[in-house]
């Protein structure tokens, strides 16, 4: 959120004069959207750490929880990093963790790794991420780490193309893997920043200040980075749109791709890297369709749904400001627009073609959570005095789950059914736990969430609610009654986006790029719950 200092004495009367009547005529809009709503109780599973104070789920569009209720991420140990200043998350050694019925695993590392971490599961209990093997990549001086997959406790190695590095972050339930993994092949543009990024489901905002590489694969590299789909033993090199370096994000059941590329060795004058593009690959032809933009130098698809539809994001022209895409075969690449924002973006679309994401309001003033559906985008509000909102999951009965804030912090974790008002989910958790729910990132299609919680001491856990209901009858400690839940969601209409330009991208000096590099390390979760020690 932006913040701006008031410094005129004239200006600070006039908008004292004012308070009374703006909040008295708030009171009264709070009031009339005040409802009370009946839902399910929820039992809050805290997964607990091994043995440090923090653990999470990763960045959303990922399919960390899936239908059966196993989920997965990372978690801190006590051990300092080995590899500091260049440490894998926060400086401490943290390894991939499985949950499942109240039951944490420490899914462990390669041989002479120190850390791991595991993004994804599939229905049949695979699970993928990626693992530091001991090694220090010769070309960067940084820790090598590989894509990997978890199978009946065993790990085994995904390998990489012909480099370095590799990393994965989606599974299907047929056990297609895809990711992204370095070739042989120098790249000419290995170092550069792409200035042009605009957002990533990767490290999110600050991608403009990285290379291609490092927002692939949390590693900067020396040679060409490409997506590659990994399955029964074999790792396939799904090539470019025609530049250096592409990066797949999420598969579907179909075996269908999406992910971001280069489209060429031409670097745009304006930004000093080629153009990317969204692609999506289909197992039909096995090639990549380039999905077009919206008319910048950057764009990146994020989510698919088992229908083929895509959701991303592409910049406009002059690559100031960006919007949120969905494209299909028969519609092609559709503009969802903003909420009066110049920036917005998705992160889930359901099979029904619902999309939930986040958008700046008018002036750029604050991030709200927001639903697509049937050519409408809808403000889905805030909860109680928070002023933004990012809206994460969406499962096939529309429920949909985020977070609001106050300052930057996860203060309330939200439950909207339908796009109806929001309901802070810790209304909802049975009494007892110390636990407080601050945000929300999945939702399967049982209904169970996988999110964050608070602990007294300030230390985030990730947390998995589990409903009482017909589909959970004998979740032990659960109350089957409904609750009724005090709503306070101020849900406002979607607006037109205004046409003017209002943001810059910034690059830094060379210097300054390692620096920032172990920031985004450190923090590359902080947005969506799991607020992370410098």
């Amino acid at each position: 959120m932006k913040t701006r200092s008031i410094t005129l004495i004239t200006m600070v009367a006039v908008l004292a004069a004012f308070a009374l009547p703006v909040r008295l005529a708030a009171q009264v809009q709070e009031d009339q959207n005040e409802q009370k709503v009946a839902h399910h109780r929820y039992k809050l599973f805290d997964v607990g750490t091994f043995g440090g104070s923090y653990s999470i789920f990763n960045n959303p569009s990922f399919w960390a929880v899936n239908n059966r209720g196993a989920a997965v991420g990372s978690a801190d140990t006590p051990i300092p990093d080995p590899y500091y200043p260049n440490c894998y998350y926060d400086c401490v050694i943290d390894h991939g963790f499985a949950w499942e019925n109240g039951v944490t695993t420490d899914l462990g590392t390669l041989p002479g790794g120190a850390s791991s971490d595991a993004c994804a599961i599939n229905r049949g209990g695979l699970i993928t991420g990626q693992s530091q093997n001991g090694v220090i990549d010769p070309l960067t001086g940084f820790p090598e780490a590989h894509a990997v997959v978890w199978r009946n406790g065993r790990i085994l190695d995904l390998g990489t193309l012909g480099g370095n590095q590799s990393n994965t972050s989606a599974i299907n339930d047929r056990g297609q893997v895809v990711g992204e993994a370095l070739t042989a092949i120098p790249d000419p543009f290995a170092g550069a920043l792409q200035a042009a990024c605009g957002e990533l489901p990767t490290t999110g905002g600050s991608c403009a200040s990285f290379s291609f590489a490092f927002n692939s694969l949390y590693s900067p590299a020396a040679t060409e980075t490409h997506a590659f789909l990994w399955q029964a033993g074999f790792m396939r090199d799904l090539g470019t749109l025609g530049g250096p370096d592409s990066a797949a994000w999420i598969n579907n059941q179909s075996g269908e791709i999406v992910g971001w590329s280069y489209t060429s060795f031409v670097a745009n004058l304006s930004t000093g890297v080629p153009t990317v593009d969204p692609f999506i690959w289909s197992p039909e032809n096995g090639k990549m369709t380039d999905l077009g933009g919206l008319g910048g130098t950057f764009g990146a698809a994020f989510f698919l749904n088992n229908r083929g539809q895509v959701v991303g994001i592409s910049n406009l022209p002059g690559d100031t400001m960006y919007h949120p895409f969905i494209w299909s075969k028969s519609e092609g690449m559709k503009d969802l627009g903003t909420l009066g924002g110049d920036f917005a973006q998705p992160f889930w679309i359901n099979d029904s073609g619902e999309v939930v994401g986040s958008s700046t309001n008018a002036g750029d003033q604050n991030q709200r959570a927001f639903l697509w559906r049937h050519g409408v985008l809808t403000d889905l509000g805030t909860i109680s005095m928070d002023q933004d909102g990012q809206a994460f999951s969406i499962n096939s009965s529309g429920q949909i789950v985020g977070t609001t804030y106050l300052d930057g912090n996860d203060n309330h974790g939200f439950l909207s059914d339908n796009g109806g008002p929001l309901i802070d989910l810790e209304t909802l958790v049975l009494p007892g736990s110390e636990v407080t729910v601050i945000s929300a990132l999945v939702i399967n299609d049982r209904g169970e969430i996988a999110g964050h919680g608070r602990l007294p001491n300030g230390d985030s856990h990730a947390i998995l609610l589990i409903p009482c209901d017909d589909k959970h009858p004998n979740v032990e400690g659960c109350e089957y009654s409904l609750v009724d839940s005090t709503s306070e969601a101020q849900v406002r209409p979607a607006q037109l986006t205004p046409q003017s330009a209002a943001a810059s991208y910034n690059t830094l000096p060379p210097a300054e790029t390692m620096t920032r590099i172990r920031s985004s390390i450190t923090n590359r979760n902080h947005r969506f719950g799991a607020v992370r020690p410098k």
